[in-house]
């Protein structure tokens, strides 16, 4: 799924859009043991419940594609008879009104999900009548040809608020405040089916992780049996991984510097494609050159490339560059650059010693003080 696809269903969890139909959810504790639960009509809540609960809807869809969303294939084993993806299909397809399946649901998630702490996991059934788009991307509510039907469920942390002291209206006191149990946004999400291409994509689903550190395996390989995908922490491994063995000696600070500059060219030039910009074996090793990579080392770069991304295999190319800062590091000396003034930083060899050059104009900030720079005006260049 695109960046737009994802923004198309999220923006369905609103009172006016509202399509979701039935909602079951159920509170685990620490001990993976259920306290509480419900099966029931989503509008049968009140207001103030329905609001809150498309908060955590819209947060289980946020994110950066690769960083917290990913689009996962099902494994071929998932899709026989009595497989995950089987289970999930059925699941759906009740619309939320088998209590049989919704539990043996939860059975799975409980079984498989670790995390030590109180959470709570919430299910819901909806459908969405997708609109025709005209070639300006406008909608044609009365043009809907298909129905997107959809599962979408979240595991959130349950956490005890911090004690403190608070104001009591009817007393009219400041006393101790009670502690509650509250839900938060989620840990881990997933969509069954995906809407990819602007329609129902059954073998694929659209998973959520609030951090790409933490993104559980073990749920993914026992409740969905789907192809993990790489994380951008893995993505930027692996590709820093080839620079180096491609380069090796020669992986020289300009070079380095060149590649992220090429990259981030690439990215800002197809700011506006929702779908995320994927670099080929053969561009990447033409943005190597292009860089000044050395023409003998080149020669290894496709099985360099096998072996660290995976052959046929293409890396988005966002998850390739930091676009807030360029990072430099030494043992001893951290530098953040903004990834627009590269040009600032050159290598030059001062008294025989390899040194980095940074570019400052008059203004410059130590310690949180202004500080003045060297003025060229009273001394000459050479000194």
């Amino acid at each position: 799924m695109n960046k737009k696809e994802i923004s198309e269903i999220k923006k369905q969890f609103t009172e006016d859009r509202c399509a979701i139909s039935r909602i079951a959810a159920c509170y685990v504790d620490a001990n993976k043991e259920i306290k509480c639960s419900m099966k029931e009509a989503f509008l049968s809540l009140s207001k103030e419940e329905e609001y809150k609960y498309y908060d955590l809807f819209r947060k289980s869809l946020s994110g950066s594609i690769g960083t917290n969303l990913f689009t996962m294939e099902f494994s071929v084993d998932a899709e026989n008879p009595g497989g995950e993806w089987d289970f999930l299909y059925n699941l759906n397809k009740s619309e939320l009104k088998d209590d049989a399946l919704i539990d043996e649901f939860f059975d799975k998630i409980i079984a498989s999900y670790e995390y030590g702490q109180n959470y709570y996991i919430i299910l819901i059934h909806s459908k969405y009548d997708i609109p025709g788009k005209t070639k300006d991307s406008l909608d044609l509510e009365d043009a809907s040809e298909d129905v997107f039907s959809y599962l979408n469920a979240l595991i959130c942390p349950v956490t005890l608020t911090k004690g403190g002291l608070s104001y009591d209206a009817e007393e009219n006191l400041i006393r101790d405040r009670i502690r509650d149990w509250v839900v938060e946004p989620p840990l881990t999400a997933f969509m069954f089916p995906a809407f990819n291409d602007r329609n129902t994509d059954l073998h694929s689903v659209l998973y959520y992780s609030k951090t790409a550190k933490e993104m559980h395996p073990e749920f993914i390989e026992k409740v969905l049996h789907a192809e993990p995908a790489r994380t951008i922490i893995e993505q930027k491994a692996n590709f820093n991984t080839l620079i180096e063995d491609t380069l090796n000696e020669t992986c020289e600070f300009e070079v380095v510097k060149n590649i992220h500059d090429n990259i981030k060219e690439l990215v800002d030039m197809n700011a506006d494609n929702p779908d995320p910009v994927m670099i080929t074996k053969d561009e990447l090793k033409q943005i190597f050159y292009d860089a000044g990579a050395d023409g003998d080392k080149m020669t290894s770069f496709d099985d360099k490339f096998n072996d660290s991304i995976g052959q046929g295999e293409t890396i988005p190319a966002a998850s390739l560059i930091n676009k807030r800062s360029f990072k430099i590091e030494t043992p001893d000396i951290s530098i953040r650059v903004n990834p627009e003034r590269t040009d600032l930083l050159r290598t030059k060899v001062i008294d025989g010693q390899q040194c980095l050059v940074i570019a400052v104009d008059s203004h410059l900030t130590v310690n949180g003080i202004d500080a003045r720079t060297f003025a060229f005006d009273d001394h000459s260049e050479e000194e």
